[in-house]
């Protein structure tokens, strides 16, 4: 409970906030639909990947750049976040996706809103088979983060930046469609 009292504690519990308002605001922004036609699959996976990278380049130092619910998540499983560290993050993460999805939708015109980028499922695809898909695509992540965070290679975060926003780019071209 020492650590709840700590402003490294809050200050990272910040960062994971803003981190996840930027991540959702400049992902879901770049999924939206501003021309007829069909959406840039290409396009909106380097948006994730490119916010995702940034972010941990930017917040790697003040929380590790987790950004991510998952990624805390496995990290907490992993032993390497303490447990209040981890309830701190996921909040953060939760309430500032909602917060830049509801930036989102203030600032975008209501014929371009549409569903503010939110995916679902291909017809012919069932929720086991995207369920499947979801887990391997998360845990192609979650190993390049943990082989990415390794302190054996520099432990410096902001090295991680660039594979982990490859990693999850590559993660939305597949899963996408």
């Amino acid at each position: 409970m020492r650590e709840l009292r700590s402003s490294s504690f809050w200050r990272a519990v910040l960062a994971e906030f803003l981190g996840s308002l930027l991540y959702a605001l400049l992902g879901l922004g770049a999924s939206l639909r501003w021309v007829p036609g069909p959406p840039s699959v290409l396009g909106a996976a380097l948006a994730f990947g490119l916010a995702q990278a940034t972010l941990v380049q930017a917040l790697g130092p003040i929380s590790g750049g987790h950004i991510n619910p998952a990624i805390t998540l496995a990290f907490l499983l992993a032993s390497q976040l303490s447990l209040p560290r981890a309830l701190g993050y996921l909040l953060a993460q939760l309430l500032g996706a909602l917060a830049g999805a509801g930036v989102l939708y203030g600032l975008t015109p209501a014929p371009v809103r549409g569903t503010l980028g939110l995916s679902a499922l291909h017809p012919g695809v069932g929720p086991g088979q995207g369920t499947v898909v979801e887990l391997l695509l998360t845990a192609q992540f979650i190993l390049c983060v943990f082989a990415s965070f390794d302190e054996r290679h520099d432990g410096h975060p902001g090295s991680a930046a660039l594979p982990v926003g490859f990693s999850l780019a590559l993660g939305h071209i597949f899963g996408v469609r």
